[in-house]
């Protein structure tokens, strides 16, 4: 495909667009559901029947429905992340992943769509402990296996945002398979920091396995390299 993701962000290549306008992320009137392993991430579910949470602005046209959010980490702390910045990998990466409801009547017909779907994506770097990310890490273990899943409600994800929502943008893809080209991405250059434990918790508590499985194989590792832009531009919203 032509706009596959993740990519590498060539910082001072990502053009300056003044009339990108700021991202608008309201995520007040949350309604997170559940916590679930899918065998290739972490992910939490929310209620999408209305627009309660949505994010608008940024390049986008209307609001887009926040469908779920999950990470992608490595073995340690220099590779885990999908997309870099400047060749810079970050320890691991946060996909909180919308969806168009004003075009689309359901997420799975939004996923096949060039205007479907939106994704921002939080880096997560090793400094103090996140004390928003202590109750999801303190969940892990009730989805060690793939295909488990354990109620996890009124969790709002706005705590997992760092403070300036300066961002790059540009088209691209679903970074598993199937990977449809139906993604805006919505990078986010300040990074939140976590804790080493926290991201030990990720790294040790989940498995790739399901729970019948004689191999037990520790999730690590998750993440899709980067793909050739192929003449696509990224935007910034911001001056570098």
């Amino acid at each position: 495909g032509n706009r596959q993701s993740p990519i590498d962000i060539v910082s001072n290549q990502a053009v300056f667009n003044p009339s990108l306008n700021p991202l608008v992320i309201s995520y007040d009137h949350c309604t997170s559901i559940n916590l679930s392993n899918n065998g290739h991430s972490v992910m939490v579910e929310f209620d999408d029947y209305d627009d309660k949470t949505v994010i608008t602005g940024g390049p986008l046209e209307g609001s887009y429905r926040l469908k779920q959010f999950h990470f992608h980490w490595g073995t340690q702390r220099n590779s885990g992340s999908e997309h870099t910045v400047d060749g810079k990998s970050y320890p691991c990466e946060l996909h909180l992943v919308h969806w168009n409801a004003r075009a689309y009547s359901s997420f799975g017909e939004a996923a096949a769509a060039p205007d479907g779907l939106v994704v921002i994506g939080v880096f997560l770097e090793t400094g103090g402990q996140h004390s928003g990310l202590n109750r999801l890490t303190d969940a892990l273990y009730m989805v060690k296996f793939k295909g488990t899943k354990t109620q996890f409600d009124d969790f709002n994800p706005k705590c997992l945002l760092p403070s300036s929502f300066e961002y790059w943008t540009y088209p691209g893809s679903l970074t598993t398979p199937p990977l449809n080209e139906s993604v805006t991405w919505i990078v986010l250059k300040e990074p939140i920091k976590v804790s080493e434990k926290q991201m030990e918790r990720f790294r040790k508590t989940l498995l790739f396995s399901g729970e019948e499985e004689e191999q037990r194989i520790h999730m690590v590792n998750n993440f899709r390299p980067p793909q050739p832009l192929k003449g696509r531009k990224v935007q910034a919203s911001f001056k570098c």
